[in-house]
């Protein structure tokens, strides 16, 4: 069973996940030749504070 799990800011719209979520397990189901009940996709969205770029707190910008 693939399972793909994408860390992210959180502010997404549930339609940007829906399609994001659709379009990876087309890719997986096409390279890999499994079954799209197999696979499985997981969303962890993080708060802005909790993530930091250059040095700075995403929060901060």
């Amino acid at each position: 069973m693939p399972v793909v799990t994408i860390r992210m800011a959180e502010g997404r719209t549930l339609e940007q996940k829906r399609k994001l979520a659709g379009e990876i397990t087309a890719a997986i189901v096409g390279t890999l030749g499994v079954d799209p009940e197999r696979v499985m996709v997981f969303f962890e969205e993080l708060e802005s504070e909790n993530i930091a770029r250059a040095g700075r707190l995403l929060s901060e910008s």
